[in-house]
């Protein structure tokens, strides 16, 4: 009797070690920790459409992080002399978090270069007194990255709603005129060649008198498609070979992400800062914890950093 009918066939991406033709999974190790992210919570004011971490005005999965949880971290670095020179800061919307100047002071004061991502609308305005005095004190120790999904307005609403452009192009000039030194993160979502994407944006930016080079790869950064789709290709051990990919460029090589579940009193450390809620990638509460190996067991490594050619590292 025939009994392979009635097996269910193997997932893809369900087993850390092995992919469905038996061949051993890639793994990452972490090389130092060069960056350390900081989930500042997911609330935003936003809804995109296709936001990897599902931010929006209701989701609170992640908890605002608190300036004493932030420190917390940065005195294990000191403590532990690890190689952390970068410190990046997500969400939802940064900006939206009750102690996100206090954070961000505490973060310079201590000597590292600070990456905030913002969509540059409302909630980051309304901090612009505590951004002009950090600005003041660090200046280019602190870089805002802005999302800005495309040049053509009407796509950049497309995934960010009606309504969402001007208000981001207003932050965006502010930042500009007060000489912070901005990023701006975009997307290759529409299929257009990269030339005629950074043609675009430096039209854009000339239009609007914006202080961002868009033939600098470091300060506009154009994002592949994070996607879940169970048909991609597991990473398997011989991709590196394969791909001409270098596993020490990983992002995971070189960062971790804390988060604070919600209702949980104490963060957690993930291996990455795409993957928030997978429990396969909580490393534990520490970063000494969190220093060990990850295995690339999921769709995100393969479609954004394998594949895709993705990083979320801070810019120098």
């Amino acid at each position: 009797m025939d009994h392979s009918s009635s097996e269910a066939r193997p997932v893809k991406f369900s087993n850390p070690l092995v992919t469905v033709e038996g061949c051993p999974s890639a793994s990452v190790k972490l090389k130092c920790l060069k960056t350390l992210w900081f989930n500042t919570g997911t609330l935003c004011n936003l809804a995109c459409n296709h936001c990897y971490i599902e931010s929006s005005p209701t989701n609170d999965r992640l908890d605002f992080i608190t300036l004493r949880q932030v420190e917390h971290f940065l005195d294990e670095i000191q403590r532990e002399h690890l190689a952390t020179e970068e410190i990046g800061l997500t969400g939802g919307e940064p900006f939206l978090n009750p102690d996100i100047i206090a954070i961000m002071a505490a973060i310079l004061r201590r000597g590292f270069r600070l990456l905030v991502l913002t969509n540059a609308m409302r909630p980051m305005l309304k901090r612009r007194s505590g951004l002009l005095a950090l600005q003041k004190r660090y200046g280019n120790q602190l870089t805002i990255r802005v999302s800005i999904d495309h040049y053509r307005h009407e796509l950049h609403e497309q995934e960010r709603g009606k309504k969402s452009w001007q208000p981001m192009l207003d932050g965006l000039a502010w930042l500009s005129e007060q000489g912070f030194t901005i990023d701006v993160a975009g997307r290759t979502a529409w299929g257009d060649e990269e030339r005629a994407l950074r043609d675009g944006y430096a039209v854009l930016f000339k239009r609007h008198n914006i202080a961002v080079d868009a033939y600098d790869k470091k300060r506009l950064v154009l994002f592949p498609e994070i996607t879940a789709d169970p048909n991609l290709p597991e990473i398997t051990e011989d991709c590196w070979q394969t791909l001409n990919v270098d596993p020490d460029a990983m992002m995971c090589a070189s960062s971790r992400m804390v988060v604070v579940p919600k209702g949980e009193q104490r963060p957690t450390v993930m291996a990455c800062t795409l993957l928030a809620y997978d429990q396969q990638f909580n490393l534990g509460h520490s970063l000494v914890e969190a220093a060990g190996t990850v295995q690339l067991n999921h769709p995100y490594c393969a479609s954004f950093c394998v594949l895709g050619g993705g990083s979320c590292v801070v810019t120098e």
